[in-house]
């Protein structure tokens, strides 16, 4: 059930996610650091390449950690209606930040594929467990969101 279906004057959506004009473009504003830094980091003078790449890396492990809560989320949402808590939420909702801490510790070429291989990792994840959790139609839009976000960490990676 949508959730503001049940505020009054809220009308259900059941428009898919990335219908939503909100969503899409709260989705997309979101690449926005991911991929103008990407590029930054080919552009600018090496004296500003590290203070960039930590930019890009500490924004891709929050995203990263962003991913997991909302398994962490959903376990609470379910708690909350009085169902069972779904546990596999709970203990993959932490797991994303403690893969991502090691990413900001790296130097940024290393950190930056450990962080775009995570983004990757976190969508298979959510594959698998998003259509039991009744989150399915939030894949299409993740999978483009997930595509971009990896491929800026790849890309930011070689050029440091």
């Amino acid at each position: 059930m949508n959730a503001s279906a049940s505020l009054p004057g809220h009308a259900p959506n059941t428009a898919a996610p990335d219908e939503h004009p909100w969503i899409r473009a709260l989705g997309y504003g979101g690449l926005i650091p991911f991929v103008g830094l990407a590029l930054l980091l080919w552009l600018v003078e090496p004296g500003l390449q590290a203070f960039v790449a930590i930019g890009l890396t500490a924004y891709a492990a929050l995203i990263v950690s962003f991913l997991g809560g909302i398994h962490w989320g959903h376990a609470w949402a379910q708690a909350s209606l009085g169902r069972d808590l779904p546990r596999v939420h709970l203990g993959w909702g932490v797991t994303p930040s403690l893969l991502a801490w090691p990413g900001l510790l790296m130097p940024a070429y290393a950190g930056l594929v450990w962080l775009g291989a995570l983004l990757v990792a976190c969508y298979a994840v959510d594959r698998k467990l998003y259509p039991a959790a009744g989150l399915k139609p939030w894949l299409r839009l993740r999978f483009r969101l997930t595509a971009i976000a990896a491929l800026s960490c790849f890309i930011g990676a070689g050029a440091v």
